[in-house]
């Protein structure tokens, strides 16, 4: 439950506790920080406010316990505690000896050898994600403020695409939009295709995944960690993996790279007049686990939503015998529109660590 190396972030709670959290170390002192700003992006992640998501209902409002003064940081750990006030525990009173296919119930009950808490995931849950995106909201702030700015939109659910970013152009404008709304697409008429999928799945009691695409723009060149596990990619991948549910990152073409010729795969450099810039964005503006001052582009595959009503097989490691079985509670039936601000939150967090 902790991530990071000069900007240290700590994750507590389980979903069915009394609350969640987090505590973000090495913030710099003295940095203002919009507390409804950073409701705004939580209000994107928060359950039970959209048809496509869980009904279970929270309010999400964190309580800052230490490390924030008269709108500021002071330096000390920023600590910050969510309530949990919407469980329905006895909901997963089945889940102790029949484990849920596709969830973590199994290997976790033989990891912590019977002991973890099995309630709505427990801290495996996409519920932890809630204090994550706390610390990603404060985070992006300070990047702003350094002229960096994070985005992202839901590029893919079940089929259907949304346009991708233009690699090589991608504006703060468009950044800005898309990180001001709950199902963030470029081609708005995708939302309401990917919507229409989402409820059909629903309809039918089963789910769907998806594709998040994210971009980061204003890092300048010569920024990050280098080769090996200090590099870009290794250090947000390290936290994007850490999401529920994430399956698979790759960075600018990615597997399509497999398909390319050298020549077609190398982006080539120009002079713009200012500063020095490549024709295409194949590297997703990484190379060597470093920035070359383009966008970093990215994106990160989520698979469809475990817990399901229809009824799948089994067992009961009581009896050890196969058993139907039915999940019960409350689930989305598609997670990815929720994840996109986990994503960026992600993404700022390993950012301002990489530039700190």
């Amino acid at each position: 439950m902790n991530w990071g190396n000069k900007i240290h972030l700590t994750v507590f709670g389980e979903s069915h506790g009394p609350a969640i959290g987090a505590v973000l170390e090495g913030l710099p002192a003295g940095e203002v920080i919009d507390m409804e700003k950073v409701m705004a992006q939580m209000a994107r992640r928060a359950p039970g406010h959209d048809i496509t998501a869980t009904p279970r209902y929270e309010s999400d409002e964190p309580k800052v316990l230490s490390g924030f003064l008269n709108g500021k940081t002071t330096g000390a750990p920023l600590c910050a505690v969510i309530q949990n006030s919407n469980t329905h525990s006895e909901d997963y009173k089945d889940i102790c000896h029949i484990p849920r296919p596709g969830h973590s119930d199994y290997p976790a009950m033989v990891h912590y050898h019977g002991f973890n808490d099995i309630r709505g995931g427990g801290s495996f849950s996409g519920r932890l994600t809630a204090p994550a995106v706390f610390a990603g909201a404060v985070c992006r702030q300070i990047l702003r403020r350094r002229g960096i700015e994070v985005g992202a939109h839901v590029l893919s659910i079940h089929g259907v695409s949304d346009t991708p970013f233009d690699p090589v152009n991608v504006s703060t404008e468009l950044l800005e939009d898309l990180s001001s709304r709950y199902f963030p697409t470029i081609d708005h008429a995708a939302e309401n295709t990917m919507r229409a999928e989402i409820a059909a799945a629903n309809k039918m009691g089963d789910s769907i995944g998806g594709v998040v695409e994210c971009a980061a723009v204003g890092i300048p060149a010569g920024s990050g960690g280098g080769p090996l596990s200090d590099g870009i990619e290794s250090v947000l991948s390290s936290l994007l993996f850490a999401i529920p549910a994430c399956k698979g990152v790759e960075f600018g073409a990615g597997f399509h790279t497999a398909e390319l010729f050298g020549s077609e795969n190398n982006d080539t450099y120009y002079y713009d007049g200012k500063t020095v810039k490549t024709r295409t964005n194949n590297a997703g503006g990484i190379l060597g686990g470093i920035s070359t001052g383009m966008p970093i582009v990215f994106r990160t595959a989520f698979k469809p939503t475990p817990s399901i009503a229809r009824e799948q097989e089994s067992i009961d490691l009581s009896t050890k015998q196969t058993v139907k079985f039915k999940v019960h509670g409350r689930h989305d039936p598609c997670i990815v529109p929720r994840a996109v601000p986990v994503v960026e939150s992600a993404t700022a967090i390993a950012l301002l660590d990489m530039l700190s």
